[in-house]
């Protein structure tokens, strides 16, 4: 089916979710290419990122990335909840995170524009800062992958797929699997286009898998809500969420300079 699921985020609902029988689809080599000549039509002057918040805001141009509190906390959280599942504590973790990237950053080892390097320019203040946003997201994930069952894993990284040919690169996000789906923790509560973003984030995990076999459900996990939204690994999913990709390309050409000679 390729309506969006809804539940509430308690183990029971969650585990009656992820074990509802799904016709998994796999994506053929000739979708694929389909999809990939697609994206080769619509030019671009620069090398372009699409994700699943690019999805869910239309394509349109949002600010340049720059370091802070909320944007470091997922990359020093994620490595600190895997410290933390090795036994130490999760404030813990997160200082020797932040102090590997300022060592990094102390011997030269870090590139220009690095977590390390941002983090070696800020005060006392603004690292307690940068470290509290850290561990409130390392016990996200924990908590969620209690919440998850004892079959729960911390994801090890998120998925990228590099289209050839199409200066694009797509990425899915992905904090915890559990068996044959796909999970993604989100802060704050689901808006109205959080569907094409999990169907944006089922594309791109099954394009990305050596098998290309879709995941069974990709799931948003929405804490702070109570709240989870699902979509289930089928071709009609697949191909919604390659759309809405696709489309998504055509609009950032609009926002992007012309290339100049």
């Amino acid at each position: 089916m390729s309506e969006l699921v809804q539940t509430a985020s308690t183990p029971e609902a969650l585990r009656a979710l992820m074990q509802c029988d799904v016709t998994v689809a796999t994506l053929e080599q000739s979708q694929v290419a389909g999809f990939a000549s697609r994206l080769k039509a619509i030019t671009t002057p620069t090398q372009r990122r699409i994700d699943a918040w690019a999805v869910e805001q239309g394509g349109v141009a949002s600010t340049a990335f720059s370091w802070r509190a909320a944007t470091a906390r997922r990359l020093l959280g994620t490595a600190a909840a895997h410290r933390a599942v090795r036994g130490a504590s999760i404030l813990q973790s997160v200082h020797d995170e932040v102090g590997d990237n300022l060592i990094r950053a102390t011997r030269g080892e870090a590139r220009f524009g690095s977590l390390g390097q941002w983090l070696s320019s800020l005060t006392q203040a603004e690292l307690g800062m940068v470290i509290a946003e850290a561990v409130n997201w390392a016990s996200t994930l924990l908590d969620t992958a209690d919440l998850l069952g004892p079959d729960a894993e911390l994801a090890r990284a998120d998925y990228y797929f590099n289209v050839a040919g199409a200066q694009t690169t797509l990425r899915g996000r992905r904090d915890v699997i559990v068996g044959e789906n796909v999970v993604r923790v989100r802060s704050g509560a689901p808006g109205k286009s959080a569907g094409a973003g999990l169907r944006a984030d089922l594309f791109i995990a099954t394009v990305a898998a050596p098998t290309r076999q879709a995941p069974r459900h990709f799931i948003g996990l929405w804490p702070d809500a109570g709240v989870a939204l699902a979509v289930e690994g089928t071709m009609e999913n697949l191909r919604a969420g390659a759309r809405d990709i696709v489309r998504v390309a055509t609009h950032m050409r609009r926002y992007q300079p012309a290339k100049v000679a």
